[in-house]
């Protein structure tokens, strides 16, 4: 019998595109690995790889849609998505343009998922004011989706001059440009993805997945109400993991930069630095990390699904560990090889 909880399972990787530990690999060598990575990730079988957005010095993925534009060009089936577009701090019309270019540039295989993200520097960088954080995501987004819906726009909002019926261009080859909702663990962000019918990227990077198990009974139930279709209202997770032949090698490549580089973020955000009991419990039957070998990470990834009712997509975040292009190369081999097919 099928488990109809993975049944049409997605398996992804997103990158951070985050600079090497290793003064010995530039910032020229980092993107090129990654569309190294991009590339193996479609020859393995691997449905989709995002690309994030950030505006920080340990990150290079400022312009994402660059970097999959490069990617594209190189691959032909693999799905190549945002993950995600700070819209916050962006210009509507012009991630519209960028994204549509590059579904015309992919033959049709660009997505978005769009947020807030979980750093604030875009705002000061962009003269934005963080008190208007919830009023520029929300008017925004709307803007986005009438761009998407209508190739004349009529518009007016708070943040942005209106528009008077001009014209968005390139319109791109999918008919509808797919946008996911990505989101944390406010229950109103649940709700207007819902609302919307846009399928939902919840970001779970720690705690235990079944936490968020009401908040997305809430998005299906606000969809439902919308009048959206169960199909719909599809659900992803961003996890942190990574998969290697056995199990301690898994934690022994994974650990020491995972902890790492949470307890610098712990730093800024009032977090206890990680301990190896800590990740031991994220590790366990109903924490967030996926971390181990191929057969362990498929039980997990069936338990996340059985958590949340049923999932559409997971991708696998990797780079909060510090980890070599090769042992990337290598996990991404092994999620083609042993976990997707045992999904599938």
């Amino acid at each position: 019998m099928k488990n109809t909880t993975v049944e049409k399972l997605q398996i992804g990787v997103d990158s951070f595109a985050a600079i090497s530990s290793d003064p010995k690999v530039s910032a020229s060598n980092t993107l090129n690995q990654l569309v190294e990575r991009i590339e193996h990730a479609e020859q393995v079988g691997l449905d989709v790889f995002g690309v994030g957005e950030h505006h920080r010095q340990e990150f290079i993925d400022s312009a994402p849609v660059v970097i999959l534009a490069a990617a594209a060009a190189r691959t032909r089936r693999i799905r190549l998505t945002s993950a995600v577009t700070v819209l916050s701090a962006a210009d509507p019309v012009r991630v519209f343009q960028s994204f549509a270019t590059l579904d015309l540039l992919s033959q049709g295989r660009a997505e978005m998922i769009v947020g807030r993200g979980s750093f604030i520097e875009a705002f000061p960088l962009f003269g934005l004011q963080l008190e208007d954080y919830d009023s520029l995501f929300a008017e925004k987004l709307d803007l986005l989706l009438n761009i998407r819906k209508n190739e004349h726009v009529h518009w007016s909002g708070k943040h942005r001059a209106e528009l008077k019926g001009q014209g968005v261009y390139p319109r791109p080859l999918q008919n509808s440009l797919p946008i996911w909702l990505g989101v944390g663990g406010t229950p109103e962000s649940f709700v207007r993805a819902g609302t919307l019918g846009l399928p939902l990227m919840i970001a779970i990077i720690g705690g235990e997945t079944r936490r968020f198990r009401p908040l997305v009974d809430l998005y299906r139930e606000s969809g439902r109400r919308a009048g959206y279709l169960p199909d719909q209202l599809k659900v992803g997770v961003h996890a942190l993991g990574y998969v290697a032949d056995t199990t301690q090698k898994a934690i022994d490549d994974f650990f020491p930069g995972y902890a790492r580089s949470f307890t610098e973020i712990g730093r800024e955000r009032g977090w206890p630095p990680v301990t190896r009991a800590h990740f031991d419990v994220q590790r366990s039957r109903y924490g967030a990390l996926l971390v181990g070998n191929p057969e362990e990470v498929v039980e997990k990834i069936i338990e996340h699904s059985k958590a949340l009712g049923g999932i559409s997509r997971i991708s696998f975040q990797m780079d909060v560990a510090g980890l070599s292009h090769e042992k990337h190369m290598q996990a991404i081999e092994l999620l083609g090889a042993r976990v997707a097919p045992a999904l599938k």
